[in-house]
């Protein structure tokens, strides 16, 4: 059986490096602000000024992240991610000058795993990054027998159990599916739809609703403390979004 400890050295931030990162940027002095914010991170940076060039290079130099902005000469950026995503589980980090919600929304359905608006600090976007690439390199329960062990509990996605210091937290089948697709894609915000989808298939109803019921259930359960969620963090308008420590 696999285990996550997720503080272990290699699996640390600063212990994460790609082989090469794509940037798919049409604005040339903030290519080579991203190139010189990512030196650290990955030993071939490739630029791509041009939509169709970014969907080429995704497909023939095989990045481990590709970063995407949205204001691009050719191409609407979520077409862009749309066609990246339907033949690639490459990880999409996208930069938007925007803060709808709505777009949020838009780009996390095209198949996005993150975004930063502009402007952002380059210690936050660094760590988008990083995050991204661990996340990219831990097992999932499709890969492996998991065990994430995280704020004092110990999630075993196989056996479908969590306990805290040896003791059960029993949930729901509900609870425990809403549980395992966000833990399953940590530090990724995923939208109601996308939750929805992975709990309940094909039902109807209303999404926001629904797991505003189960989350504050599922909270009660996890958290030390429901007020304050460490584990589930509310992306407000968007979605939901496991944190587990680096």
């Amino acid at each position: 059986m696999g285990v996550i400890r997720l503080n272990d050295d290699d699996l640390t931030s600063a212990a994460v490096r790609a082989r090469a990162l794509l940037i798919i940027e049409d604005d040339a002095p903030i290519r080579r602000a991203l190139r010189n914010a990512l030196g650290d991170v990955t030993d071939r940076l490739l630029e791509a000024p041009t939509g169709r060039e970014g969907i080429d290079l995704t497909a023939t130099e095989r990045p481990d992240l590709v970063i995407l902005d949205l204001g691009l000469p050719d191409f609407r950026g979520v077409d862009v991610c749309r066609e990246i995503r339907a033949w690639s589980r490459v990880p999409i980090l996208v930069l938007s000058a925007r803060h709808s919600d709505d777009e949020k929304v838009q780009l996390l359905n095209a198949g996005a795993d993150d975004y930063v608006t502009k402007p952002f600090s380059t210690p936050e976007f660094v760590a988008r990054v990083r995050a991204l690439l661990r996340r990219a390199r831990l097992p999932t329960a499709d890969d492996v027998a998991t065990v994430v062990e995280a704020y004092g509990l110990t999630i075993d996605l196989l056996h479908r159990r969590v306990t805290r210091g040896g003791t059960p937290v029993r949930l729901t089948p509900i609870e425990w599916d809403i549980l395992r697709t966000l833990v399953t894609n940590a530090g990724r915000t995923l939208t109601h739809q996308q939750i929805f989808d992975a709990v309940w298939g094909d039902a109807a109803g209303n999404p926001q609703q629904y797991l505003r019921v189960h989350i504050t259930n599922l909270r009660r359960k996890v958290e030390a403390n429901p007020a304050r969620p460490e584990l589930i963090v509310t992306e407000p308008g968007v979605g939901y979004r496991a944190e587990l420590p680096a």
